[in-house]
């Protein structure tokens, strides 16, 4: 299989947003939310539903922790720490102020227990003492959160600290933080942790409780991360699930807590309004043998498989449209697998996915010992 098969094998599903009207219903306009940028993202596609100033670099206090929490869930994913292991907090994780679950130097706790307090409480201190058992230092591991911002395309962020307080630089923007949210949603075991109201730590002598309303008022809600500072304002990323569809709600810079919750339910809202997730159907006519030339066969069956949904406008899921293309014949040789044509949706004259179609079989392309051989044999016969 050359390189360009190969290529087209591993971008085998391309997504694409539905073209809907103007103002669909239930729409909002970006002067009705209150926060100076926000953006609604597709979990699982990675696309853009509603934004507003969605590139302007800003800070964002506690969201940073969902970087944090990202390099955290990757070593515990590789196994290079353990959700049982013991993290000691260092002096310098019990300096931090802020937000925090009072660490005192020398203190111990386990990881879940440092997750549990970064994510439901927004601890500062929990954050610096996970950052440092990663990676040794809070310097090395906020390097190591830059670079997963850039192998994330994260092009309006820069850290400087793990936790989010105020710093000169520490910025990043609404779409980055969605960006970041849908990276840390593919580790599904922290929303164990997003989705807790309250807990306890220390045999109960240090009570939790999650920094995120919505999670007492907005059906779905599942996560994720809320953060306030002077400089940064009021904000949150705020995700949830309902029929498959995963969205994340973004709002950076809100004058209060009660408007970032509010503009980030009106998003939400307007999200699972206007959208679904759909698994289209494979129409039987892609199932077909094609003709194959110079072959030890004379044709090739085809097969398709779908099994990612894809994001479509409510309304519309009826008026998709396949098209199929294929190949009235192929040449041998072929490798079972191999792409040998594509079935497209549409709708509304729109392209929404593309699925390839692949050949069930390898073909041998004929040659002259093969083809005696099989003369020998049926002279025998």
């Amino acid at each position: 299989m050359n390189f360009l098969k190969i290529l087209s094998l591993m971008l085998s599903v391309v997504f694409v947003m539905v073209t809907l009207p103007v103002r669909p219903v239930g729409a909002i306009a970006p002067e009705e939310l209150s926060a100076p940028a926000a953006v609604l993202m597709d979990a699982e596609t990675g696309t853009v539903l509603f934004e507003k100033n969605s590139h302007e670099v800003r800070a964002c206090a506690s969201i940073t922790k969902v970087m944090t929490l990202i390099l955290v869930m990757e070593a515990l994913d590789s196994g290079k720490i353990q959700w049982e292991d013991t993290v000691t907090a260092s002096a310098h994780a019990a300096s931090m102020g802020g937000s925090d679950i009072w660490l005192e130097p020398g203190e111990t706790m386990s990881v879940e227990e440092m997750v549990k307090a970064t994510i439901v409480a927004s601890a500062n201190d929990a954050a610096v003492a996970l950052a440092e058992l990663v990676s040794g230092t809070e310097e090395d591991f906020v390097r190591a959160m830059n670079e997963k911002a850039k192998e994330l395309h994260m092009k309006e962020t820069v850290f400087k600290n793990c936790n989010g307080l105020d710093e000169e630089g520490h910025v990043t923007s609404a779409y980055d933080v969605a960006v970041m949210s849908a990276e840390l949603l593919r580790h599904p075991k922290i929303l164990q942790y997003s989705g807790i109201w309250m807990d306890e730590l220390r045999g109960g002598k240090t009570q939790l409780v999650n920094t995120n309303k919505l999670l007492k008022s907005y059906p779905g809600i599942t996560g994720l991360k809320t953060g306030t500072t002077s400089k940064a304002g009021s904000c949150i990323s705020a995700t949830a699930d309902r029929d498959g569809l995963r969205l994340i709600a973004v709002v950076l810079g809100s004058s209060t807590g009660k408007e970032r919750f509010s503009d980030a339910a009106k998003l939400l809202d307007y999200g699972y309004a206007n959208y679904t997730m759909l698994l289209p159907e494979v129409p039987p006519e892609v199932f077909r043998d094609i003709p194959v030339k110079n072959g030890m066969t004379s044709s090739v069956a085809t097969t398709c498989q779908i099994t990612d949904k894809l994001l479509a406008g409510k309304g519309r899921g009826k008026s998709m449209e396949p098209e199929i293309y294929l190949p009235e014949t192929v040449e041998a040789p072929i490798e079972k697998g191999e792409i040998i044509g594509k079935l497209i949706y549409k709708s509304g004259g729109k392209q929404i996915a593309e699925y390839p179609i692949a050949a069930e079989a390898s073909v041998e392309a004929i040659n002259f010992n093969d083809v005696m051989g099989l003369f020998l044999r049926s002279m025998a016969g």
